[in-house]
């Protein structure tokens, strides 16, 4: 078998890291099944964004998320509906709204991370810790060479 080049590497890497990604996201779907939460992966990973960091702007969420803006409006519209999240008037700028949680999603959130712990945990239960910063560092970097 011959050897692969750095640009197929590449693109293997960026195929386990979706393949990843698709397990991760279908057990955390069927976890919030099984209790039944409703809500949808991409409505988490808002929700997950502002447990990191409360209070911004859509647009900071749809840039970390990478989603579009209209799909960051239904989404964060759909978990206003659900008493997720509520829009506040940004106090520097009216024209501004700032996404906040509600106490529904901060109970969520101790529910939900422990799964999310224990799913990584299994993930990485055989793989050094110095491994995983050297692939972090090697994925980031590839990112940053990118246009």
């Amino acid at each position: 078998m011959a050897e692969l080049s750095k640009a197929d590497m590449a693109m293997e890497l960026a195929r386990a890291m979706m393949e990843m990604r698709n397990k991760s996201r279908q057990n955390i779907q069927l976890r919030m099944k099984e209790h039944n939460i409703n809500l949808t992966f991409e409505m988490l990973e808002v929700l997950s964004c502002l447990w990191r960091k409360d209070g911004i702007n859509q647009q900071e969420i749809a840039d970390i998320t990478l989603k579009d803006k209209s799909s960051m409006t239904y989404l964060i519209d759909n978990l206003v509906k659900r008493n997720m999240v509520k829009r506040v008037e940004d106090g520097n700028d009216r024209r501004n709204k700032l996404i906040h949680l509600t106490d529904d999603a901060n109970a969520l959130k101790a529910q939900i991370f422990p799964w999310a712990t224990e799913m990584y945990t299994v993930a990485t239960q055989d793989i050094d810790t110095k491994d995983l910063t050297t692939c972090l560092q090697l994925i980031n970097k590839m990112v940053g060479n990118l246009p």
